[in-house]
């Protein structure tokens, strides 16, 4: 799994590639941590088209950015998930708690 993070004028973006979970917390609150306390940045974007795989764990990290971003007044998307990490965000109801975009 890598984690990559960008940011461009009002918006972070973390571009993640492969298995999204538990082994990643560590790595996954390093990437956004400088996003939250960032003034600049409005949203954070969260880039999963090369997620291949989701379990529980990144559903609770997923969360866990949430209440964070909402606690500094930044809006979170999912952008670009598909196959079964769309699936999963499907089941679990993200769609209640996250803009989920597929941006072309």
């Amino acid at each position: 799994m890598s984690i990559n993070v960008q940011i461009n004028e009002r918006s972070g973006r973390i571009a993640m590639s492969g298995r999204f979970g538990f082994a990643l917390h560590r790595d996954f609150k390093n990437a956004y941590s400088p996003l939250i306390d960032n003034a600049a940045v409005h949203e954070i974007e969260v880039e999963m088209s090369n997620v291949e795989y989701m379990d529980s764990a990144a559903l609770g990290m997923l969360i866990l950015l949430n209440e964070q971003a909402k606690a500094a007044n930044k809006a979170v998307s999912l952008l670009n998930a598909s196959g079964t990490v769309q699936q999963v965000l499907h089941i679990a109801n993200f769609s209640k708690l996250f803009n989920i975009r597929h941006d072309a």
